[in-house]
């Protein structure tokens, strides 16, 4: 059974790509993106396989 770790972590709009391509060559999988505390920000939750 796959046990997983979950992130969540604030994402600006205007380098949403490169903090996106960061966390995924970490091995974080974006689950979902919802509205943050500002209309230029965004919070992302993340999960990948426990090591």
């Amino acid at each position: 059974m796959t046990k997983w770790e979950y992130f969540v972590a604030p994402i600006l709009s205007h380098v949403a790509a490169q903090i996106l391509n960061n966390f995924g060559s970490e091995g974080w999988e974006l689950i979902q993106l919802a509205p943050g505390p500002n209309p230029d920000t965004l919070v992302g939750y993340f999960k990948r396989p426990v090591q």
